[in-house]
């Protein structure tokens, strides 16, 4: 994903109310950002630390800056804003850089599904191939060197849609959660057992009925995201 115009650094000062940052420019100026995420960011945030924004031209919004990339205590750049996963995934599928779910012609994003009035994130379909839903989840936490844990708080709606995708599975189709991993020291994922044990309890039940994990780490630049190389899924 080619970001134009490139996103611009600051320093990042503090996030508060969930949904706000405030940031220093070059300047010595301080402005407050829109942050896009609804975790805890737990192991993302620094203080005095650099960061990167985006800065919409939409005349309606309240906030112009929107908060893209942090540093985490590693020293690791961190994708924050939530909403770009499932564009570098759509990305990286078209451009057929996941050979998992080669094959497939066709992806709609956002498609009603399920029991429990869910939306899948991507329905992929294709010629003499199940179809196939994929969830796609935003990857940060670092709890160790190299390993990303998901979720950093507690996630009921995650636990809903894996039994959403249990369901499908039953059905006949592929089910798949998509681990995008805006981490770039991450070298595998696992999950957060400590933080959400239903969540990972669900998981295990999701992995022994079928539904698949794909874990893909990202690089991070100013000027471009983009899903770069797949990465193992371990437990422990």
């Amino acid at each position: 994903m080619n970001i134009s115009p490139p996103l611009r650094q600051a320093t990042l000062i503090r996030r508060y109310q969930r949904f706000l940052a405030d940031i220093r420019l070059p300047s010595g100026d301080i402005i407050t950002v829109h942050c896009p995420n609804t975790g805890s960011m737990k192991n993302c945030l620094v203080p005095g630390s650099a960061c990167w924004y985006s800065v919409s031209d939409n005349p309606r919004r309240k906030l112009p800056g929107t908060l893209e990339i942090t540093t985490a205590p590693s020293g690791n750049l961190v994708g924050v804003n939530t909403g770009r996963p499932n564009k570098l995934v759509r990305e990286a599928l078209e451009q057929d850089r996941v050979p998992e779910l080669g094959g497939y012609r066709d992806v709609r994003t956002e498609v009603r599904y399920g029991e429990e009035n869910s939306r899948i994130d991507l329905l992929l379909s294709g010629p003499d191939l199940p179809d196939c839903f994929v969830e796609v989840k935003n990857v940060t936490l670092e709890a160790t060197p190299g390993r990303i844990l998901f979720p950093d708080a507690v996630t009921a709606r995650g636990t809903r849609h894996l039994r959403e995708l249990m369901v499908m599975v039953t059905r006949g189709h592929r089910a798949v959660l998509f681990f995008c991993v805006q981490h770039t020291g991450a070298s595998n994922v696992g999950p957060a057992e400590k933080i959400d044990p239903e969540y990972c309890r669900t998981l295990h039940q999701a992995l022994v009925s079928g539904v698949e994990i794909l874990c893909y780490r990202c690089q991070l630049a100013p000027n471009k995201i983009v899903i770069d190389e797949s990465i193992p899924f371990q437990w422990y």
